[in-house]
């Protein structure tokens, strides 16, 4: 993981499988040289950066490819 500094001027994006009404709530942002995700539901914790490289890695389990 990577630092994930001020994250305050991000735009978040919250995945297609998050509802409004359940607790599962992730957010997702990129910048340049990290990706950071958070939940929604609990803004108070810090979200986790992670680099790009980490990020495409992780991705074909997250889809289940």
């Amino acid at each position: 993981m990577v630092p994930s500094g001020d994250t305050s001027a991000l735009e978040w994006f919250k995945s297609s499988y998050s509802s409004n009404d359940g607790p599962e709530c992730v957010e997702v942002a990129a910048a340049h040289s990290a990706v950071h995700v958070r939940d929604s539901k609990d803004l108070a914790q810090p979200p986790l950066g992670f680099t790009p490289a980490a990020w495409a890695d992780f991705l074909p389990y997250a889809s289940g490819s």
